[in-house]
């Protein structure tokens, strides 16, 4: 799969997994790998059964990615890195993060096996 052909595809699905219709159990699910596990920008660490149950409870909010990558990895395996502005009523107020996925290609489909998310520092190294 060429490059630019595998950045929209995982960029697409990165996206479908920010967006507010991700509320569903069934979508998340046919999304995230057994084996997934998150770091969160909290610190807290959650598996697939965590994160589809927490899906219902999440409050919509709108993002916007920026220096969003996708590298292959591996035949079968890729890593996407991108910085996430997420915010529920104005943009000035975004949350930002870096965000970093491995997804593996499996069945014909893309799935979520590995995500952190890291608070965007102030500056600095």
């Amino acid at each position: 799969m060429p490059d630019a052909t595998l950045e929209r595809e995982l960029r697409e699905l990165e996206e479908s997994h920010l967006r507010s219709d991700r509320s569903s159990p069934g979508f998340i699910s046919g999304l995230l790998a057994d084996e997934f596990v998150e770091f969160g920008s909290s610190g807290r660490i959650f598996d697939r059964e965590a994160v589809i149950a927490s899906m219902s409870d999440q409050a919509g909010f709108r993002f916007r990615i920026d220096t969003f990558v996708a590298r292959a990895l591996s035949p079968g395996v890729a890593l996407t890195t991108y910085r996430l502005s997420a915010w529920s009523d104005s943009e000035s107020q975004a949350r930002i993060t870096l965000r970093s996925s491995v997804w593996v290609h499996r069945d014909g489909r893309w799935l979520l096996v590995f995500q952190q998310g890291t608070l965007a520092g102030g500056g600095g190294a």
